[in-house]
């Protein structure tokens, strides 16, 4: 008797579903079953708030359906062209193309605004990230050794028609040498402590000098003699910049100040405080933010020079900012520490990207025209950086000259000429170095040795 319930039951199961896949085939079948669900799963939103509605294209351009809908026999793009048409006239405003940009790196896509969800809400799409790929550069070689201080190199700087170059350093002297041949060209005696800070003047015959011994000074290149000493500062000063274009000399040091100088009446016009610990590095730059201040608190702040207050405080370091570097082309900067050196984008100082790798307390940072950043550690690392991806494409060690200690190659300073084709570095063993690129290197002989990372992808 179960057996014959079961037999029964079975055969009106399989009467049932031969009837129901028999009306699927039919087109009438098709259509209840897709006006049911646009009904059920669209009917909130066929009426636009008005503030949606406002913002709606009248005349929205139609898209075909796409053709992942399509069937063997083609019937329900059909159906679905049909029940389009139909119902234009109410859902046609029901999608809304917002083509707010992304800063994320997000793709935006239609969306549909209805009762439950806010009407400026948008649906995107997060892709993921991508790094740049980053540009072949040749690597770089020691081209001179140049021996000359009887201490460590601490400041070094270029003559603007690019014909000689100044050094100090921990002998207390100041020394002009030739670019072209190396050889020593000027002495100049004054400081009576390590010298710390050079600069020549774009606009000027003036080279300007800071040392551990608290003093400012002014030389005049046409007399070789000091015409002007700025008073001030209760500590060392360590860093010093020229404005480009105002007669301003900003200077900064161990009292946690970073001083705004006129030049040639010594006033001084600003005491840019804030920092809590040794301003190690100072730029300037024509456009806002005009000062730019490294400390060893690990901040860097950004200073407005027409109201003397800082435009922004950057606390991402987590240790002491010993270096900056402002590109010569962009309006971007970079500042070095243990952690990371970090690339900035002015005028608010926003977040570029990490440079990762150079694991040293870095003491300079220089940057050329072409894109190529260099970072010199304490320990005598030398990493050289696409600037564009932040890709490492060359790592170096300072070899120590002849008779020095192996603990003595730490890179002080460092700067590129005029051209941007000469590297100059002041180092721990008391000697300067000069760097070129291999013109002899090739994409072939030299590949790019490049793998991207998501973690380091560019924002």
């Amino acid at each position: 008797m179960v057996d014959v319930l079961i037999r029964a039951n079975l055969k009106r199961s399989r009467l049932m579903f031969e009837d129901a896949v028999e009306a699927l085939d039919d087109p009438s079948s098709q259509r209840m079953k897709l006006v049911s669900k646009i009904q059920d799963e669209y009917a909130n939103v066929q009426t636009l708030p008005d503030i949606v509605a406002r913002q709606t294209p009248k005349n929205p351009p139609s898209q075909p359906p796409p053709a992942a809908f399509s069937d063997a026999n083609g019937t329900t793009p059909k159906l679905l062209a049909s029940l389009t048409q139909k119902s234009s006239s109410r859902t046609s405003d029901a999608l809304v193309l917002r083509s707010q940009p992304s800063t994320s790196g997000s793709s935006l896509v239609p969306f549909a605004a209805g009762s439950s969800g806010s009407a400026n809400a948008l649906i995107q799409i997060r892709t993921p990230p991508s790094q740049l790929r980053p540009k072949w550069h040749p690597p770089w070689r020691l081209m001179r050794v140049i021996s000359g201080h009887l201490g460590w190199v601490r400041a070094v700087a270029v003559d603007p028609g690019n014909e000689w170059f100044v050094t100090g350093g921990g002998d207390r002297l100041i020394k002009i040498w030739d670019l072209a041949s190396g050889t020593l060209k000027l002495s100049l005696t004054g400081h009576i402590s390590t010298v710390r800070g050079v600069v020549v003047s774009d606009r000027h015959p003036y080279l300007f000098s800071c040392g551990e011994d608290k003093q400012v000074k002014c030389w005049d290149l046409e007399q070789n003699k000091v015409v002007r000493h700025y008073h001030g500062h209760l500590s060392g000063v360590y860093s010093m910049a020229l404005h480009p274009t105002l007669d301003v000399l900003v200077t900064g040091g161990r009292d946690s100040v970073a001083r705004v100088w006129d030049i040639r009446t010594k006033n001084q016009i600003f005491a840019l405080a804030g920092h809590s610990a040794t301003v190690s590095d100072v730029k300037t730059q024509e456009a806002d933010p005009q000062v730019i201040t490294a400390s060893m608190d690990s901040t860097v702040r950004l200073w407005d020079l027409a109201a003397g207050k800082a435009m922004a405080t950057l606390t991402h370091h987590k240790k002491s900012v010993r270096a900056l570097a402002v590109h010569p082309n962009e309006f971007s900067f970079a500042s070095a520490s243990p952690d990371n050196i970090k690339q900035w984008r002015c005028p608010r100082g926003d977040f570029i990207q990490n440079f990762e790798g150079h694991n040293s307390i870095i003491n300079t940072l220089a940057i050329n025209s072409d894109n190529v950043m260099f970072s010199g550690g304490d320990n005598g690392s030398m990493h050289f950086w696409d600037w564009k991806s932040g890709h490492c494409f060359q790592t170096a060690e300072a070899l120590v000259q002849p008779g020095s200690l192996e603990s003595e190659a730490g890179v002080f300073c460092s700067t590129f000429d005029r051209t941007g084709t000469r590297l100059i570095t002041g180092e721990a063993d008391k000697t300067i170095k000069i760097w070129k690129e291999d013109e002899r290197a090739t994409e072939e002989t030299h590949p790019l040795d490049w793998k991207p990372k998501l973690t380091s992808a560019r924002r």
